[in-house]
């Protein structure tokens, strides 16, 4: 019988995973096996005593409890957190991304707008300001598919109501605010939307009018704003908003694909439902995928704060400079006064998902989420929901939490996201369609209607670069307009979650 396969990553580290399951007497890596080791999780190969760090990709992921001998099984239970000093190096890593000349260059078909901006989609969407106005934007979007418009205009990828449970009960100026403005005139401004119809109910404390002040909007054939008051109640409403987009549709479908350079492609790069293989599959072959987008000219947004929090040191020494590292560390520490301030802790994370997958704290699972950004230098470092201007390797600061996550990052700009899962997450977006990556292959096998892209044949002996440009050709497709699984599923209408800072009054 062949010894169960453990992966060790060489150097200091002191535990090794597993990838098949390591039964209690088996051999691996030279060691008995104690006790029974699941896939994706670590075993000891060298005697950690109490106090002692867990070191994996070299870098700590956590402390000794207690005494753990070599063949233990190494997981929450022996293992906990505390502080510890991190040498940030501030652009000591910077370098060239080494870009590749234009006319070598890769290209896609997409949309070009006259904001200058590619779409890689074509939907005309309702946006809502209030909740109190997210039932009517249904309706109208419901009355749409029902008429049968959509049939005559085959070049329209639909009409899409996008609502959200906020827009009133907070203050109207301050931090929350200013994050929901945000992120509604990102999503108003987005090239995957060929038309906007702006839906409020004309009390709340986000008002439109107010918004197309700040911005500079005004109303034309592909933006309308209106509210349930002012047009005279519900079915009248819903009537106006059908009008409208009845009137917007031949002009949606006028836009034809042309060949673009893939220096437009904002690609938001999210990962979910971690596990024991995600460190070592699909996060470091989309790390690959975006250093090649990068050297084509494009731009990858990397996100998830509370999910770098232990490796934000290994992005600072690749920041561009002083100024960009420091702004990311001031983020984190924003977030840990957050986090305080609610009763909570940076190690709320993992989940019990990821757990259950065999990461073990949120250093761990940082280093992980970290690889998707590859190795380019980190040019810029944004808030949430801020238009991400900046070529290259960029950073927004989000939650965690993957539909708040990748609604910030398309606000910002994304017109495509890749998501990396373990554990199997269920997830899709609109107007960005989303590219699913399994890190192993039973996951990819057993939900194989919602994953594109199988990364766990990493394990059988693919390297991660290949990996990595099969997943920048599919990019390239599906920027394209090829069809992801979650968009044949038709996710996406429910996933716009804006991030609510603030007290709800």
């Amino acid at each position: 019988m062949n010894a169960p396969r453990v992966i060790h990553l060489g150097g200091t580290d002191n535990v090794v995973i597993a990838v098949d399951v390591v039964g209690q007497g088996d051999t691996a890596h030279g060691i008995t096996a104690r006790q029974k080791i699941m896939k994706g999780h670590k075993m000891a190969v060298l005697p950690v005593r109490e106090g002692e760090p867990i070191v994996k990709f070299g870098q700590i992921i956590g402390f000794a409890k207690s005494h753990i001998a070599p063949g233990e099984w190494v997981h929450e239970h022996n293992v906990g957190l505390h502080d510890f000093e991190r040498d940030y190096r501030f652009a000591e890593d910077a370098r060239d991304d080494g870009l590749l000349p234009e006319a070598e260059r890769a290209t896609f078909q997409g949309f070009r707008r006259a904001s200058g901006k590619t779409g890689t989609r074509n939907y005309i969407g309702i946006l809502t300001s209030v909740n109190c106005s997210a039932s009517v934007a249904r309706f109208a979007a419901d009355a749409v598919e029902r008429s049968g418009l959509l049939a005559e205009y085959p070049g329209v990828d639909g009409v899409v109501a996008i609502v959200h449970g906020t827009g009133c009960g907070h203050a109207a100026y301050g931090e929350g605010f200013e994050v929901l403005r945000r992120t509604q005139w990102g999503y108003a401004s987005h090239p995957n939307f060929a038309g906007i119809v702006m839906v409020g109910l004309g009390c709340e404390v986000f008002q439109i009018g107010r918004m197309k002040q700040e911005y500079g909007l005004s109303e034309s054939d592909t933006f309308r704003t209106l509210t349930i008051q002012e047009t005279g109640g519900t079915k009248k409403t819903v009537e106006a908003i059908v009008a409208a987009i009845r009137d917007m549709l031949p002009l949606a479908a006028a836009a034809r694909r042309e060949t673009r350079p893939a220096s437009d492609l904002v690609l938001a790069l999210q990962c979910g439902g971690s596990d024991g293989y995600s460190a070592l599959t699909a996060n470091p072959a989309l790390g690959a995928a975006s250093d090649i987008l990068v050297r084509n000219g494009g731009t990858s947004i990397l996100s998830e704060t509370p999910e770098i929090y232990g490796a934000e040191h290994l992005l600072t020494r690749r920041a561009a400079s002083v100024a960009v590292g420091q702004k990311l560390v001031d983020r984190i520490r924003w977030w840990e006064d957050y986090t305080a301030k609610n009763g909570g802790e940076m190690n709320n994370n993992p989940s019990p998902g990821n757990k259950a997958g065999g990461l073990t704290t949120i250093l761990e699972k940082s280093l992980g989420a970290a690889a998707k950004g590859g190795r380019s230098t980190l040019r810029a470092v944004y808030e949430y929901a801020e238009p991400v201007t900046e070529k290259g390797f960029v950073y927004m600061d989000t939650p965690g939490y993957d539909p708040v996550a990748a609604t910030g990052q398309v606000a910002g700009g994304a017109n495509l996201i890749c998501f990396t899962t373990g554990r199997g997450s269920a997830f899709g977006a609109k107007p960005a369609p989303s590219i699913k990556l399994a890190t192993n292959s039973d996951i990819y096998r057993r939900m194989i209607d919602d994953m594109d892209i199988n990364c766990g044949d990493i394990l059988e002996g693919m390297s991660v670069e290949e990996k990595g440009r099969e997943i920048f050709s599919r990019i390239l497709a599906v920027a394209s307009g090829e069809h992801t699984k979650s968009e044949e599923l038709g996710y996406g209408d429910a996933e716009f979650v804006p991030w609510q800072i603030g007290a709800v009054m």
